[in-house]
């Protein structure tokens, strides 16, 4: 696997030069990038000259990652020749769907499953239910095939989002990406770091992702009452104080943050399901513990592959954690890099959720508030 990485700024350009060293041999270019830079024509065009055979796979984001540094305002641009992976991908628009279930179940038959080993999945990151899309998704998949990617960005404004698969970046898109080879070794992490506080609420109104009633009393009351003054910022704030969902006792809970909220219905919309009969508590940020996380998930990726030095890796994490550890944000990924070496090539974003397996083996589902990552090793 050869790969070439890039990134450009107003201030400098390209750094450290201009893409297209690979060529022609590139099969796969990864883009993130803020949302006013993806939408800049001249730039995409420079990359689809440069690397004219390839796929091009990209989203929006809430700050990009490239190498140990994380920027706003950048588009990092990530090629890959892989020398025994093939690949294919496709995208769809939410109107063309039912429901974000059917457009996950659209995707993954869209997919050849002959020798898939690996789906990578972009989405947006306002509309989506991700739980819903990833159980749509895995549904039409062989058992043995992983699944991991992340909801785009759009640093904390949360207003538009978009998806790159080939063509133009569009609104309310997801995009797949499918690896094939038996040579192909994927390796997956996710940890979050995050303490709960105050008592455990049962939800007993919601519907998917929106959340109405806890324990019988308006969910965006309460909720309200623990922000505090944090509360007139909502729903950006509300990534400061995620809930810990937990659905059956003794589960491991899943975090969810506020993607939006109605004050004429006090509702809450999340990034995935919070379903009726479950249980809700808020956390707050440990700072050392989502340094540990980050950690962790790269120890956990480097595990499943057998490998403590993959060749690529994609960190997708959350724009709660980087709104949480501020000026020593690039902590968690220098922690992510002192776990997998100097030779691995680090690219991803900040996310408003991510997608992965909880262990191993385990199911994938989606996320909030955690450092996922995805390495890549050929063999």
């Amino acid at each position: 696997m050869k790969i070439e990485q890039e990134k450009w700024t107003n201030t400098n350009g390209w750094e450290p030069e201009p893409p297209g060293r690979l060529g022609e041999s590139a099969q796969l270019v990864l883009i993130f990038a803020s949302t006013g830079l993806l939408k800049a024509p001249k730039l995409l065009d420079e990359i689809r000259m440069a690397y004219s055979k390839a796929h091009i796979l990209g989203c929006s984001t809430a700050g990009e990652i490239c190498g140990t540094q994380v920027t706003d305002d950048s588009l990092v641009s990530t090629a890959v020749s892989f020398e025994h992976t093939q690949l294919s991908g496709a995208q769809i628009k939410f109107d063309e769907v039912e429901d974000s279930f059917q457009a996950g179940v659209h995707l993954g038959q869209s997919l050849e499953k002959g020798e898939l080993v690996h789906v990578f999945v972009l989405s947006d990151g306002i509309r989506v239910n991700g739980s819903a899309l990833a159980k749509g998704l895995i549904s039409q998949l062989p058992e043995e095939v992983t699944v991991t990617g992340g909801l785009s960005g759009d640093g904390e404004r949360f207003q538009e989002t978009l998806v790159l698969w080939d063509d133009v970046p569009e609104k309310d898109a997801i995009a797949v990406l499918g690896l094939y080879g038996k040579r192909l070794k994927v390796g997956y992490g996710s940890l979050g770091g995050w303490d709960p506080f105050g008592p455990e609420r049962l939800i007993t109104g919601s519907k998917g992702n929106v959340l109405y009633e806890l324990d019988g009393k308006s969910a965006l009351e309460l909720y309200k009452k623990y922000l505090g003054e944090h509360a007139k910022g909502l729903p950006a704030t509300g990534l400061l104080f995620p809930l810990s969902l937990r659905t059956k006792e003794g589960k491991t809970g899943v975090v969810r943050t506020i993607l939006s909220v109605d004050e004429a219905e006090q509702s809450m919309t999340f990034a995935g399901d919070v379903p009726e009969g479950s249980y809700a508590r808020l956390t707050k940020a440990n700072f050392n513990r989502l340094v540990d996380g980050a950690v962790g998930a790269a120890k956990t990726s480097c595990e499943t592959i057998g490998s403590s030095s993959p060749d690529l890796a994609i960190l997708i994490s959350c724009v709660g954690r980087r709104m949480v550890l501020k000026q020593r944000i690039e902590e968690e990924v220098e922690g992510v890099r002192d776990v997998l070496g100097d030779r691995t090539v680090l690219t991803g974003f900040y996310s408003y959720g991510e997608i992965c397996p909880f262990t191993p083996g385990g199911k994938c589902e989606l996320h909030n508030q955690t450092m996922t990552i995805t390495t890549f090793s050929e063999r």
